[in-house]
């Protein structure tokens, strides 16, 4: 599966850097812009797609209301 994300990036020194910004948390570095975009992938691959582990057996869950 694909999607369309946008991805802003910067110059720092002799560094791209970049994030996702339909995704926070999705940022990254590279030495070019192929590079850059590798490590995004990369990025994204474990801050969204990857397999987590479960919890253990004791775990408890309840409703959390948060300020945003």
């Amino acid at each position: 599966m694909r999607g369309q994300f946008t991805l802003e990036f910067w110059r720092d020194g002799d560094w791209y850097v970049g994030r996702l910004l339909e995704v926070p948390g999705v940022f990254s570095q590279g030495e070019t812009m192929e590079e850059l975009r590798e490590n995004i992938q990369d990025a994204y691959n474990v801050m969204v797609i990857q397999d987590r582990s479960p919890a253990p057996p004791a775990a408890e869950r309840q409703p959390m209301e948060l300020e945003v």
